[in-house]
């Protein structure tokens, strides 16, 4: 097996085996699909840890009120009603305004804490130096895990505009988001070895050998668009003789024979 150390930029993700003989076609999926499904334990984890703290969602309309306006405009918070936490909340203020303050107790909120704390550890980076290789099955069984323990903490589940739910029906929203920019289309990732492209029409071994036990630096990225790299050539300030026309204050003048 091939042992691929992929990289984002300069920065290490994680180690995947695959077989000389594998697709790049197939190979390019696959490392796309446990890149992005590392990036949504790590966007659930956060999240949970402010469920954890805070309680649930508020309703998108009463997110970033002040008690006395959500008095004065009569709203009120149907979802969070509903979705108690076993054993009962502790009030906990969230000052951003983004949760409504009802937190599990001591002992549901490390439930929550200590599961978040062991799908971090499945998809840390530190499983590079430590040489173990991350699979989408090991990144499932992370995602199942705090799905688990949402489930315990609150039987009743969470509102549907939760992101923690979102996350777990792959409702999310990550329009405009930073988090949304560090995702790579399946169809769209692009694999890099030795400033080389790996071509999904060939195979991983046309590139790396027929040698089972190679160790290769991948960087994974998002497909440029088609004429990005080019595209400023066409510019103006890209044309030379444009530019010294410019400075000499001839620009666009026409010549022609008297």
């Amino acid at each position: 097996m091939v042992l691929l150390h992929v990289k984002r930029g300069d920065e290490s993700q994680f180690l995947l085996q695959a077989p000389g003989s594998t697709e790049l076609e197939e190979l390019t999926v696959q490392v796309a699909r446990v890149y992005n499904a590392r990036l949504k334990v790590q966007r659930v984890c956060s999240e949970m840890e402010e469920l954890a703290e805070h309680g649930v969602f508020l309703p998108p309309n009463m997110q970033g009120l002040t008690d006395d306006q959500i008095e004065e405009l009569k709203l009120r918070d149907e979802w969070g009603e509903k979705c108690v936490p076993s054993g009962g909340s502790v009030f906990k203020k969230d000052d951003i305004g983004r949760r409504n303050g009802q937190a599990p107790n001591e002992k549901m909120k490390q439930v929550l804490k200590k599961t978040v704390e062991e799908a971090k550890a499945i998809i840390s980076k530190k499983q590079v130096e430590a040489g173990v290789c991350v699979t989408a099955e090991m990144v499932k069984d992370a995602l199942d895990q705090l799905r688990g323990a949402v489930m315990i903490v609150y039987p009743m589940g969470l509102p549907p505009y939760d992101p923690v739910r979102m996350e777990f029906e792959n409702k999310e929203d990550l329009s405009g988001t930073q988090a949304g920019l560090s995702v790579i289309e399946e169809s769209e990732a692009q694999l890099w070895w030795a400033a080389k492209e790996l071509r999904r029409t060939k195979k991983l071994s046309d590139y790396v050998g027929k040698n089972e036990k190679t160790k290769i630096i991948v960087k994974i990225q998002q497909k440029l668009e088609e004429n990005d790299d080019d595209s400023c050539l066409n510019s103006p300030w890209a044309d030379n003789t444009a530019l010294k026309r410019h400075f000499h204050g001839v620009k666009d003048i026409k010549w022609r024979p008297r």
